[in-house]
This record gives structure tokens, C-alpha cells and sequence, in this order.
């Protein structure tokens, strides 16, 4: 027996939502469908050489004008420092960002997006509004702007 098995008057009782289903139903649906929608997004981003990391971390500095220090990139898609290390690593492998020596802070190293990094963004971009787009589809004009609304809460 658990902790919330002694301490909860209603443990082990799955509260009801609004269309009658158990909420602990409703979690484990939208955990599984953003899981199938991260799978979509991953292969997605393959035809386009790029994973979901790559693509952020891509997307991030060509909306900062092309570069953006190492640790602010890292603050951006919410990271540690040793893991933007290994993203840049393959990124600078792939021929996507080069490193540089920041002008303005001599401690500071700053990922600089390529040519190529810029197009395979631009590429991944396409794609995923492509995806999008496929995936609203499915869903009927009137439920979109309530489950944007939806969506807006619970980020």
C-alpha cells in the first residue's frame, strides 16, 4: 500500500470528467496521443535529416538572428549545459552550426547556424506544418479554437 492508499480518503477512486470517463482515463489519452504525435513529429523530421533536439535548437537560433551563446541556447530549450555540449557536437558534425569565439565575452562560446542548419530548418518548418496541418484535419473546425484554448492551459 502506498502513501496516498493511507492518506487520501479517495484513493484508489478515479474521479469522473466532464464527458462521464474516468480522468485517470482522460491523463493516460492525452499522454498517449501526445506520444503518438511526438513518433509522427520524429519521423517527420527524418525525411528532413533532422530529430525534434536538432530542429529546436536550429529553430532557436535562426529566430535569434543565427547565433545565440551556448548557455542562452541552452536556457531556451530548457537543457543542461553538458547536454547543449553534445547537441552542438552533432549539430557541428552534421555541418548545421559551427562554434565560435564570442567578440563580446571572451568566455563564451557562440553556436552560429550554417547555411545548411538555416535550410534544413527552413525544411523542418515545412514539415511540421505540414504535419499540422494533417493532424487538424482530423479534428472538426468547431473543437480546434477549444482545444488550442485547452492546450493553452495546461502549458
Amino acid at each position: 500500500m502506498n502513501y496516498n492508499d493511507d492518506c487520501h480518503p479517495d484513493a484508489g477512486k478515479a474521479s469522473t470528467d466532464e464527458l462521464g470517463g474516468s480522468s485517470v482515463n482522460s491523463m493516460l489519452g492525452l499522454l498517449r496521443a501526445a506520444r503518438n504525435i511526438q513518433d509522427q513529429l520524429e519521423v517527420t523530421l527524418d525525411f528532413v535529416g533532422l530529430s525534434s533536439a536538432k530542429y529546436q535548437a536550429l529553430d532557436a537560433l535562426v529566430n535569434a538572428g543565427g547565433s545565440l551563446p551556448l548557455s542562452e541556447l541552452a536556457g531556451k530549450l530548457r537543457c543542461v549545459r553538458s547536454n547543449i555540449t553534445q547537441l552542438a557536437d552533432r549539430l557541428e558534425a552534421d555541418g548545421l552550426v559551427k562554434r565560435v569565439d564570442d567578440q563580446n565575452d571572451r568566455r563564451a562560446i557562440l553556436a552560429v547556424v550554417t547555411p545548411l542548419g538555416a535550410a534544413r530548418q527552413k525544411a523542418g518548418e515545412a514539415a511540421i506544418a505540414a504535419l499540422q496541418d494533417s493532424l487538424a484535419a482530423r479534428v472538426a473546425p468547431e473543437d480546434r479554437a477549444s482545444f488550442l484554448r485547452v492546450l493553452a492551459v495546461l502549458q
